[in-house]
């Protein structure tokens, strides 16, 4: 690995350690086996460092059993596939509990501050993008517009689900089944 690549990692491990507001460049570097200065060169900040460290190991372990739940849907009806999906994001979930716990520390950071919040917004388009081609692959009579739908869909779904299984993990306050109806009676089926 590279220092960019090391640096990444490092900030992971530091930020699950000891949290996003405890994580401290020096930390994040002695981890990593970099100098203080690597983080600049490569990052620009520290808070960048972070926003983008997280973002990738989130939405990949999140993004990644998505795609895993979608793939299994495929030759489903939609909707069978949409159930089981959201039935099976709990375990998920809880799978990535402290790493979503760090990605909420992060948001609020974010929210406060314009240039992580455009930094961001490149990851968030970039994550419903790819669960709309995961859809499209699993489902090739959708086309682009549909996709592209139900992709933005299921990202308002996990992030609002996620926070809400970080409040109270014992309670799943909307499962798959409950969606899928929501969805039926929305549909006037």
């Amino acid at each position: 690995m590279g220092n960019r690549e090391d640096l990444l990692a490092g900030a992971r491990r530091v930020i699950m350690e000891r949290g996003v507001a405890k994580a401290t460049a020096r930390e994040i570097a002695a981890a990593a086996g970099v100098s203080l200065a690597a983080i600049g060169y490569h990052f620009g900040s520290k808070d960048r460092l972070v926003t983008e460290a997280l973002g990738e190991a989130l939405g990949s372990a999140i993004g990644d059993a998505m795609q895993e739940l979608i793939e299994e849907g495929a030759g489903a009806p939609l909707l069978t596939g949409f159930t089981q999906l959201w039935n099976a994001m709990p375990a998920v979930f809880a799978d990535n509990h402290e790493a979503m716990l760090a990605s909420l520390e992060n948001i609020v950071r974010i929210v406060r501050v314009p240039e992580a919040r455009a930094q961001l917004g490149d990851q968030l388009s970039a994550a419903s993008n790819d669960l709309a081609a995961n859809m499209r692959a699993a489902h090739p009579q959708l086309d682009q517009a549909q996709a592209a739908a139900i992709g933005r869909m299921y990202f308002a779904l996990v992030q609002g689900l996620a926070v809400l299984w970080l409040l109270n993990p014992d309670e799943v306050v909307a499962d798959g089944d409950h969606l899928a109806e929501a969805v039926r009676v929305l549909a006037g089926d």
